[in-house]
């Protein structure tokens, strides 16, 4: 199991239960996922500010297909629209797709979740950037805040199907 624990298979959907060691494992390409987007969003951001010069200058008259900076106002305008494609391309192929999930806030904080189990319920792995390794847990719906320390004994206990009742994963949705 490349993750290290089992893909958890109910009503069609398949979630995967992530181990400490194969969320540690996928933390290099998490890095290098979330700088992309970071570069992306400054991309973005760039774009925008140019966007706002050109209002500024000219207000809605930029928007007249004759006034001298309209084509510069539509590049802008569909280079933002590519980046958005862009990252959202990432997010989608290079994190969710894997299992790996971007919680409230994520992207700008650094925060992903690795769904998991403990004792017959869904919980989440949280890892946050630069953090060496996954080191802490949450209830699904506890969040950054909720965080606890994760022990050896808990350790032991993450990503194993010990109960019928995880077919309701209906918390890990996003």
């Amino acid at each position: 199991m490349p993750f290290g624990g089992p893909a958890l298979e109910y009503g069609g959907m398949s979630r995967r239960a992530f181990t400490v060691e194969g969320a540690d494992a996928l933390l290099p390409h998490v890095r290098a996922t979330l700088r992309r987007i970071t570069a992306g969003q400054e991309a973005a951001q760039r774009r925008v500010d140019k966007i706002a010069v050109l209002d500024a200058l000219w207000g809605d008259a930029v928007l007249d297909p004759s006034n001298p900076d309209h084509h510069e106002l539509e590049a802008h305008r569909a280079g933002l629209s590519r980046i958005h494609r862009a990252i959202a391309r990432l997010i989608q192929d290079r994190l969710t797709n894997v299992g790996i999930r971007l919680p409230a806030g994520g992207l700008e904080h650094g925060l992903v979740d690795f769904p998991t189990t403990l004792d017959g319920r869904w919980i989440y792995l949280c890892w946050h950037a630069g953090e060496e390794e996954v080191g802490y847990w949450h209830e699904t719906g506890a969040g950054f805040g909720g965080r606890v320390p994760i022990t050896g004994e808990v350790a032991a206990r993450l990503g194993l199907q010990e109960d019928p009742a995880l077919g309701d994963d209906s918390a890990l949705d996003f």
